[in-house]
Formats: C-alpha cells, structure tokens, sequence
C-alpha cells in the first residue's frame, strides 16, 4: 500500500507495473540518515519486470530480506508496541542531573547508609526503598510528630530505621517480616544508630500482627505505616492499616507502578493484578487523600481524614 501522499509515475520498461515515487519530506524518512533514505527510495522505487515463477521466488525472498532491513532502520525511529523493558518516569540513577538532585537533598544517617549499601548487595536487595523515598517518609513521620509506625516487609529493617531515627526516644516501629535471616543483618545498624529499642520485630505473616493489633485495642493509635510487603495481600494490607491509622496518619505504599505492568489492561502477574486494583481502590476511596508520586517505581501517600 501506497503511503498517503506519495505520487505515483508509471515508467518505460516497467511492464505496466506503476512505482512508488517518495516526496524526500514523507514522516516515513523522519529520524534517519541520508544514507538509509537513499537505500529506502531505492527499495521503492526498483522497475518490477515479468519474471518467471522461479524467479519471481527468488524475488520475493529478496524483498523479505529489504523488508527486514528496512524494518531493523526504522525500528530505530518506532519501536516495537508493549512494554519490552521496565518503565521508568524518572531519568536513570547514573544520570548527571539525577546524582546532582541526591547530592543536594540527601541527609542519610551514617548507619543508614550502611544498611543501605549492605541490602543492596543481596539477592532482591533493588526491592528496597530508594533513600529518597525513606527520607521523605521520614520527614513526614517528623512533621507530624509521629510515635508510633507500622512498617510491613521488614527485609533489612531499612525503612524501619528511617522511620526510628525520627521517633521520640519512646517512640515504637512495629516492622513485620516472615523471614527471619535478613532482619539480622540489620540489627547491628540498628544498635549503632541507637534505636534498636524502638523496633518491636514481629517475625509471623503481616496479616496476623495486624489483626492482633486490632484485637487488643490499637486501632487509631498508629501515625505513620509503610506497606512493602507481598502484593497478592496489599488490599487486606490496606483497610487494616487504615484502622490502625489515626486521623491525619499516612499509609504510604511503594511499587504502585509495577514496572509498568499497572497499563495493561490485563496484567500478566497476580502481583500486579492486585497493584492496579490497590491503586483503584485507593483513587475511589473517601475516607483518605492521596498523592501518587514517580519516585522509583511509584509511591503512594494516603493521608487518612
């Protein structure tokens, strides 16, 4: 098919076979060299004489072949339709003005950093929170003069730590996790930033130590929560928080984008499945104000009213 635009001449010798003539300013030529452009109008514009079957085959194999090259050059310029990679709306973390941005915002405590860099060099260690995510956490649990915080999916006690770092000396960090190895990792952070008193480490399913806390009275008592833990439960995750929450508490969730996976109409994963439904309950919701920012791979701050 002729593309909408191009001009058509019928030349001597062609066996009455019309060719394509390309105006040079057609979007098919945007975005490529002189030298792809060149071997494009050349392509298009070749005489098609009469040919026997077996050289009408191998024609058409050589017509495959431009059309795969063809194909290769501007693939360039559109790339394939899905999401071959992960989806990011932020530049990369080596990005100059990326690092600037850190270098100018970032106060991380000595053992925080250390816990950091440590996690990161475990197996899942990049399903951490980002230090730019845990600081403006961190910042909010100061802001509003939080005591007591949830924190769901301990791993190494990161986010947790962050969190107790800005708790007042009575202060207390309920941090759930299943598996008991990671959490030790962090321990000696903890101890050297001086606040392992605050963690109060729950080592069963989330869902239980969220249900005993309802069970003896704590509901409204909580400032601040964090949900990292399995996906598949963040709905569950969501509306006990939400009870434990005080007027004026904020729930925050990370990795409500889901590497992108959260546009497909139908998610390939159950994870991701029960993100964009956590993400369309949230929306729906008017118990709670919300803010979904882009840092990393999604954050969402629910404010309870």
């Amino acid at each position: 098919m002729v593309p909408e635009g191009a001009a058509l001449r019928a030349g001597p010798g062609q066996g009455g076979v019309q060719a394509a003539h390309w105006s040079q300013s057609h979007p098919v030529y945007s975005g490529i060299s002189d030298l792809q452009r060149r071997l494009l109008i050349r392509i298009m514009t070749q005489p098609v004489p009469r040919l026997s079957v077996p050289a009408a085959l191998a024609l058409g194999s050589a017509a495959l072949g431009a059309a795969f090259a063809t194909g290769l050059l501007l693939g360039k310029r559109w790339p394939p339709w899905g999401p071959r990679r992960q989806l990011s709306l932020l530049p990369p973390k080596d990005n100059p003005l990326w690092q600037y941005l850190l270098s100018r915002s970032m106060r991380e405590h000595p053992a925080l950093r250390s816990l950091r860099l440590l996690t990161l060099e475990q197996p899942q260690g990049d399903s951490m929170m980002t230090c730019e995510q845990a600081q403006l956490l961190a910042n909010l649990a100061r802001l509003i003069k939080a005591k007591k915080a949830l924190d769901l999916g301990t791993f190494t006690g990161y986010s947790a730590l962050a969190l107790a770092l800005e708790l007042p000396e009575a202060g207390r960090v309920v941090t759930c996790e299943v598996d008991a190895e990671p959490p030790e990792l962090g321990r000696p952070f903890w101890k050297q930033a001086e606040v392992e008193q605050k963690m109060d480490l729950r080592l069963q399913p989330a869902l239980q130590t969220l249900d005993e806390l309802l069970a003896a009275g704590e509901a409204g008592t909580f400032d601040i929560a964090v949900v990292d833990a399995d996906k598949e439960n963040c709905a569950a995750y969501y509306e006990r928080c939400l009870k434990l929450l005080r007027p004026g508490g904020v729930l925050a969730v990370p990795r409500v984008l889901w590497r992108g996976e959260v546009l497909q109409p139908r998610p390939t994963n159950k994870a991701a499945e029960c993100v964009r439904n956590l993400n369309e309950r949230i929306l729906r919701d008017a118990r709670v104000r919300i803010s979904l920012l882009p840092l990393d791979d999604g954050l969402s701050l629910v404010f309870k009213i």
